[in-house]
């Protein structure tokens, strides 16, 4: 086999933009028998396998059959620091934070651990299918560089940011504002222009960040106008109002971002469940990006993000896992969760634009559809292999399927880990 190629076949699914549902076949491509050929981590050729190039038929390739191969999942939110607070005890946002994640999040301070734990989070993002994440660090900017050190070594695309929190908090995590600007530009002065780590601005809520620190976090995305910014964002009711006691002046949550310069289209906030139609109309306007978490929010009892009423204001949209908030890696549990909060708010969510979410739409949320999120040619050779007939009880009900929605479906609603056969990150087979 020639080092220079990687040949894959299988059936592939991709997407170029969202569809409501199967007819809309100019919205996705499905290949009963297709091939991908990688070279140097990108995809340089995709199609049927019998149209093949010729210069390439004497090659080894490597056959996935029957399974479905896909681009790989993209998670666009994630804590970094809390894989092992994931399924603790509580019954709210604020209490968890208080009684397991600021307590966990001061252990990061050890170098030698958060370089350990990155390579701990990055496998269980790889054995999940999951080849892409936006994630958040802990206070510490050491933590933020072991987990993107860790992916270079692993040529991973990765997205990650130091938190940015002055108040509010366990005093072993807090920052300042000036602190907390001078770590963030460090970072973003290293990794900027690295192949595949970038970094995102951070600050973790305005609950836990005072004026001064808002004021430099607005700063900072004026002086990076490319990097993404990350958040959160009306997750639960006690943090709103805690919010607006801190922040009297403004309108509504919202509002605090909007005043300090960081609602743009590279922001990305996580939950945005309890918005008003005001707020709503301002996202959109900004071109702002709401994130759902679904397993989150059930798990904490936070509330249902209506995505039907955001869509219709014309917010853009991710989906997420929010470890250890969330309670799986799984982006397929996640599709699962998501799709039965929907279903409960009387709104229907077709598989394929689940599956187009969880890849392209979330490819476009983090403005990076021109490298990752499909299977075109020149993107990134980031990919997964899913298998339908991975368990017992996936096996037995595959046995009913008749078409490609229905797949999905049972791939979203039985599957987790144990169906993701492969994944292939540049390129290179990593499960």
């Amino acid at each position: 086999m020639s080092a220079a190629h990687q040949i894959i076949r299988g059936r592939l699914l991709s997407f170029s933009d969202e569809p409501m549902g199967p007819d809309e076949l100019d919205k996705y491509e499905y290949i009963e028998d297709g091939a991908l050929v990688c070279e140097a981590g990108k995809i340089i050729w995709t199609g049927a396998w019998n149209d093949l190039p010729e210069k390439f038929s004497n090659e080894d390739f490597t056959d996935h059959r029957p399974h479905l191969i896909v681009p790989g999942f993209i998670d666009c939110h994630i804590h970094f620091p809390q894989l092992q607070v994931v399924g603790s005890y509580a019954g709210s946002l604020l209490e968890w934070l208080n009684t397991y994640t600021f307590v966990e999040e001061q252990r990061y301070s050890d170098v030698a651990l958060a370089e350990a734990m990155a390579s701990r989070f990055l496998d269980q993002l790889a054995a999940h299918g999951t080849t892409t994440a936006v994630a958040f660090g802990s206070v510490h900017k050491t933590s933020c560089d072991a987990l993107l050190v860790e992916a270079e070594k692993r040529d991973m695309r990765m997205i990650a940011g130091k938190v940015m929190m002055d108040r509010n908090a366990p005093e072993a995590l807090l920052d300042t504002a000036q602190s907390g600007y001078d770590d963030t530009k460090a970072l973003l002065e290293y990794w900027t222009g690295k192949e595949r780590c970038e970094v995102a601005i951070t600050p973790r809520f305005a609950l836990t960040s005072t004026e001064a620190q808002m004021e430099a976090s607005g700063t900072l995305v004026r002086e990076y106008p490319n990097a993404l910014m990350q958040t959160h964002l009306s997750e639960n009711h006690d943090e709103i109002s805690t919010v607006m006691a801190l922040y009297p002046k403004c309108k509504d949550y919202t509002d605090v971002y909007d005043t300090y310069g960081l609602l743009t289209d590279k922001a990305l906030f996580g939950h945005t469940i309890h918005v008003s139609e005001r707020e709503a109309a301002r996202l959109a306007e900004t071109g702002a990006v709401a994130v759902f978490c679904p397993t989150s929010n059930l798990f904490l009892g936070s509330g249902s993000y209506d995505h039907a009423r955001l869509s219709a204001a014309g917010m853009r949209h991710a989906i997420a896992t929010d470890i250890g908030g969330g309670t799986s890696w799984s982006m397929l549990r996640t599709l699962d969760e998501g799709y039965k909060i929907q279903n409960c708010l009387g709104y229907r969510y077709h598989p394929l634009r689940s599956f187009y979410q969880a890849t392209l739409g979330n490819a476009r949320a983090i403005n990076h559809a021109d490298k990752i999120g499909t299977l075109d040619v020149g993107t990134e050779a980031d990919f997964i292999v899913l298998n339908v007939n991975a368990t017992p009880a996936m096996a037995l009900r595959a046995e009913r399927i008749e078409n490609l929605s229905e797949e999905l479906f049972v791939l979203q609603t039985m599957g987790d880990d144990r169906a993701v056969e492969a994944t292939y990150i540049a390129g290179n087979k990593t499960k």
